[in-house]
């Protein structure tokens, strides 16, 4: 009934072309790894849509004329094996990086099968590492040693299906012979014990860390010495970004005081040798005395840093200021940080990619609502960035224009939001406009340059928002924390706030104002219709979580009590069940007719969820679609082609609802 109601739309076919146009065209930017001495990159276009794994030099990749070599050939692959195979990534042994794990989806899954390949042959090593499907959290120790955390059998798994043992993998062993390093509980919550393993440019191993996870945000973090493990003095809620010349690179999450030492505040930078935070093993630590250049930086109110690159002599880190992009680097000396601000372009989004301790450099992505996605590279005490790639528009910017405006919640906090709207838009409410929000989980969403968006949306005189709620990390640590739990409610009332506002400025309209929300997003969207029905006429529920009562009861779903409470507490439950639109349902209202879609090989948020809703809604009698694709996975990426289909049925949907 939904296939017929949108790929029976005149519009289907054009959007889905137009869509799949952009997602296979041949002269997007290949997104590079560094890789040995050349560079890698997964490939994915209409003749290979499940892709392939190619290299070139970096000489080669700036060309205008890159010569590719493929490594390895996914669709011949899947056909070889009869199997839906997935890239989810490789995992390559430094210095060199001709071992690579190799882990493939089946669908799309987050389990993974892992395999051993060898770049230098181009073939499968022949006594190499297999691992079965999982959910794996892996490193190579050395050559011939793997540390893997994952399934060992009964009762080595958490309550929401990830692993809490560290083994140590040879080569030649099978599971059950790996040697035990470390050990977590049963009870923890969060995605699993992590081990991490830390290199210096050269590629010799400076620290071996695991990370276990107590909840979706606290952890407890363990270094491994001479194969015993030693905890380390550091805040539960931590982002760690690496190690180098013998010093932790970190963000607290929380105010922290180091033992002996000063306090600091959530969402600074810091670096600290890792000496003075592992504990030995009677349990004191060695107090710091002297080392006054701990802290490398302090965000502003309005700034939070987003990404960090360590580099063996400095750190490139990416900050958010007012949602916006800054890009700096970070140089020690002996009592201090002398910091570098590397130009880029004004109101845009600045993002890391992937950095090489060994060259001093990281790649560096930019890019805005209007303006298409530069690639770029920061090299070793450069002012600058050196362009390498920039992708063509995808669709014609120049009727629209990108706004800033601040929204008021309903405790008073001011909510930034943009608007890409036309130009010449008339303020009278007539404009069909999407909002889309996240609001979970420390993701930041800042300006982005969503190519499908534009074409099937803006090109067709639509205003598209991008609501930045409490929830994301846009402002630190803070600014996610303060809607955790209890305080839920006020990430959703900000999103009202968003859209009550628009309709205040005259930009769109009850009628003419559509949501789209994803995964978390979908906890957002489908609240918001329940709680809000009388703000939107359309809603794009994608992969979502409803039924918050019992989604602890749905795999990965205990992972996330961190962040919206535990069902199982009576007093938790209660605030839970006033917002879960499941339970929030009315037979007699007038909610908008919804869109839901979800995935049947999701295996981080169960289809279970968006299922229950739409057969709820059934047996209210309320008018809705619900589509669920068989393949792809909780992503939804794992194939342009369908992933065009995707794009073109929700924009179909979006258009039916607020532009007939």
């Amino acid at each position: 009934r939904s296939l017929a109601a949108l790929t029976g739309d005149p519009r289907y076919e054009t959007f889905r072309q137009q869509a799949e146009a952009i997602l296979t065209a041949t002269d997007r930017i290949p997104s590079p790894s560094f890789l040995g001495e050349g560079i890698g990159n997964f490939w994915q276009d209409a003749a290979n849509p499940k892709g392939i794994w190619r290299r070139t030099t970096l000489d080669s990749y700036r060309s205008t004329n890159t010569q590719w070599e493929t490594m390895l050939d996914i669709d011949a692959l899947a056909r070889a094996e009869g199997r839906d195979w997935v890239w989810k990534g490789a995992d390559c042994l430094a210095p060199d990086e001709t071992r690579c794990l190799i882990s493939l989806s089946d669908g799309g899954k987050d389990a993974v099968v892992v395999r051993e390949f060898d770049t230098s042959t181009g073939l499968w090593v022949e006594d190499g590492f297999i691992l079965p499907e999982g959910k794996h959290r892996l490193e190579w120790l050395d050559r011939d040693t793997l540390l893997v955390a994952t399934d060992f059998g009964p009762g080595t798994l958490t309550e929401s299906g990830y692993p809490f043992i560290v083994k140590s993998l040879k080569r030649g062993q099978t599971l059950a012979q790996a040697t035990e390093v470390y050990r977590g509980d049963i009870g923890d919550g969060g995605y699993g014990v992590s081990p991490m393993v830390f290199r210096d440019g050269a590629g010799a191993v400076e620290a071996v860390i695991i990370s276990r996870p107590l909840d979706t945000f606290r952890s407890e973090h363990w270094r491994l010495v001479n194969g015993r493990a030693l905890k380390l003095n550091l805040p539960s809620r931590v982002a760690v970004f690496g190690v180098t010349e013998g010093r932790l690179v970190f963000a607290p999450d929380e105010l922290w005081t180091a033992a002996g030492s000063s306090t600091y505040e959530a969402g600074s930078l810091l670096m600290m040798p890792i000496e003075t935070l592992t504990e030995r093993p009677d349990g004191s630590i060695v107090l710091m005395t002297y080392h006054l250049n701990v802290l490398v930086f302090d965000p502003a109110e309005d700034q939070s840093i987003q990404d960090v690159a360590v580099l063996d002599d400095q750190l490139v880190v990416a900050l958010s200021d007012n949602v916006v992009g800054r890009l700096m680097r970070f140089t020690p000396r002996r009592y201090m940080w002398d910091a570098t601000v590397i130009a880029t372009p004004d109101n845009l989004a600045v993002g890391l990619g992937d950095s090489s301790k060994s060259r001093g450099e990281v790649f560096v992505s930019t890019q805005g609502f209007l303006t298409p996605p530069t690639l770029s590279l920061a090299g070793r005490d450069a002012l600058s960035l050196t362009e390498l790639r920039s992708a063509p528009a995808r669709f014609d910017a120049s009727t629209h224009v990108v706004e800033q405006f601040e929204a008021t919640s309903s405790d008073g906090t001011k909510i930034p939001y943009f608007v890409t709207r036309p130009r010449d838009l008339v303020m009278d409410g007539h404009a069909p406009t999407i909002i889309y929000g996240y609001g979970g989980f420390q993701v930041s969403k800042p300006p982005a340059y969503i190519a499908e968006m534009g074409k099937l949306w803006l090109e067709n005189g639509g205003v598209y928002v991008n609501a930045n709620i409490r929830g994301g990390g846009e402002f630190g640590p803070q600014w996610h924390q303060s809607v955790l739990n209890e305080n839920r409610q006020l990430a959703f009332d900000d999103f009202a706030a968003v859209a009550a506002d628009l309709h205040r400025r005259g930009i769109t309209s009850p009628r003419r104002t559509g949501i789209y929300g994803r995964s978390n997003g979908g906890v957002l969207t489908s609240v918001a219709m329940t709680q809000h029905p009388e703000l939107f006429n359309a809603a794009v529920i994608e992969s979502p979580l409803i039924d918050m009562l019992r989604y602890h009861e749905l795999p990965a779903g205990a992972s996330w009590i961190g962040e919206y409470g535990d069902p199982r507490i009576p007093e938790e439950a209660a605030w839970i069940a006033r917002y879960s639109a499941y339970q929030n349902l009315r037979p007699g209202a007038d909610y908008a007719r919804v869109y839901i879609t979800t995935n049947t090989r999701d295996d981080r948020v169960h289809p279970g969820h968006a299922r229950k809703f739409a057969a709820r809604l059934t047996d209210m009698g309320h008018d809705h679609l619900y589509y669920e694709e068989t393949s792809g996975g909780h992503s939804n990426d794992a194939d342009p082609v369908a992933n065009a289909r995707r794009w073109a049925r929700h924009y179909v949907y979006l258009s039916q609802q607020l532009m007939d």
